[in-house]
């Protein structure tokens, strides 16, 4: 069975890139009718945050992207500390005690020197009478010893990778502070989870390959691999400092549709084109990894928006009866009016002005040579209420007065009525007027 899993760490909002990564592992669970798990990666006790666990949740059910079971990295430090202990006796985890200021000492010692600014294993060369002073002195972290050979796996999105584990840093996986880090504790949750296939960011092939090798240390084979290509702006500059606006829930207060968000991400960056899907299971049979590139991606947000307006224009109304009567539309205008309104909005917060009108009248608008015009029309708009022959009505009423037609008609008489230069059919429209325009 294939099991897939999304880990994001509690201490912050989900965003952009991360739904990215939750969506893939999704769509491949559900396509092979697997398991999708929900694993929270809050071992850090000082930036993990319960009001975040709970974000996380709430965002990814707006967007029905369930999960099978839920697991939580902070009620398994059993299991780390036992898998700790088993590379300790194999030999494949050593203390070392740099301080972060001697680490940078050294990395910036072996690039004046042309090296790889790659640790030197210089706690491998301590004494035990050597070990016990530093420990007393500073306290010491656990590093994993890398076996110095090519460490080679083939990606399901960049093809064949070959990494020479030479070139990379001892990881560490326990803090001086006791705290384990990710790369021994996503080792640890995947093997005991049965993960199958792993889809992350591009920026994590390195902490793939040193996890294949402690994977192995631990006498487990590694899953399937999968990086998808970073997200950059729109001019491809990287997304970090946006990140803050590209929450879920701030895109979800601005009111961007799940299934325009979803659509959008499911295919952004692969060779099939961008097309707005009505159900998850559409998403699911269309999705193919293989079609994904390793270049980077382009995330325009303004890209959601008009997904967003193709979304409510095919909304019933009993879809949005509850978003609408919490922006105080309801009533027997209701209904009328978001079948007037939906083919006009990009999200749903543009009805907000729309109803005003409804329910405030317009402020017309009115052009300095259609000032004799109009005020000839409003002196003989038909009596209330209005029905739904009463825009055509008054058209054909002022186009005998006026002998105006066309445009040089209509649009006076919109601007005057609505406020507005363009917007919904202006029959559907008066009817649901409550009040003439204003000054009239």
């Amino acid at each position: 069975m294939t099991v897939t899993r999304f880990a994001p760490s509690p201490t912050g909002y989900l965003h952009i890139g991360n739904l990215r990564t939750a969506l893939f592992n999704w769509l491949i669970a559900k396509q092979q009718g697997g398991t999708f798990i929900l694993r929270l990666d809050d071992t850090d006790p000082e930036r993990s945050k319960p009001e975040y666990a709970d974000a996380i949740q709430q965002d990814l059910e707006w967007l029905g992207l369930t999960w099978d079971r839920i697991e939580t990295q902070s009620s398994r430090l059993d299991r780390y500390a036992d898998a700790a202990d088993r590379m300790r006796a194999n030999g494949r985890l050593y203390e070392a005690f740099e301080t972060p200021t001697e680490l940078d000492l050294k990395r910036k010692k072996q690039l004046n020197m042309g090296r790889p600014p790659v640790y030197d294993r210089g706690a491998l060369a301590l004494s035990d009478a050597e070990k016990a002073a530093l420990r007393a002195e500073r306290g010491g972290h656990w590093r994993f010893k890398l076996d110095h050979e090519r460490i080679e796996w083939t990606d399901r999105i960049l093809g064949d990778i070959s990494i020479d584990a030479a070139s990379v840093s001892d990881p560490v996986l326990i803090r001086g502070d006791g705290q384990v880090l990710y790369t021994i504790a996503s080792v640890v949750d995947d093997t005991d989870m049965g993960i199958t296939d792993v889809v992350r960011g591009s920026d994590h092939v390195t902490n793939t390959a040193t996890q294949i090798q402690i994977m192995a240390a631990l006498g487990h084979s590694h899953p399937r691999f999968a990086h998808h290509s970073l997200l950059t702006g729109p001019q491809g500059e990287a997304l970090s400092k946006r990140l803050g606006t590209l929450s879920l829930r701030d895109l979800r207060a601005a009111g961007i549709e799940p299934m325009a968000l979803l659509s959008h991400l499911a295919r952004l960056g692969s060779s099939d084109p961008v097309e707005l899907r009505t159900t998850h299971q559409e998403l699911i049979d269309g999705f193919d990894l293989s079609r994904f590139g390793s270049a980077p991606t382009k995330f325009d947000v303004d890209d959601l928006r008009p997904l967003t307006a193709r979304v409510l224009h095919a909304r019933p109304y009993a879809d949005v009866a509850e978003a609408l009567a919490a922006r105080g539309i309801d009533g027997p205008k209701a209904e009328p009016f978001w079948l007037m309104a939906r083919e006009n909005v990009q999200v749903i917060a543009d009805v907000d002005p729309l109803w005003d009108i409804v329910q405030n009248g317009a402020t017309p608008l009115i052009a300095e040579e259609d000032a004799d015009f109009i005020a000839d029309a409003l002196a003989h708009l038909p009596p209330q209420p209005w029905g739904e022959t009463s825009w055509s009505d008054w058209a054909n009423t002022m186009k005998e007065r006026s002998g105006r037609k066309g445009k040089s008609l209509f649009m006076p008489l919109r601007k005057a009525l609505s406020g507005m230069e363009r917007g919904p059919d202006m029959a559907r429209l008066m009817p649901l007027l409550s009040k003439a325009p204003k000054g009239s």
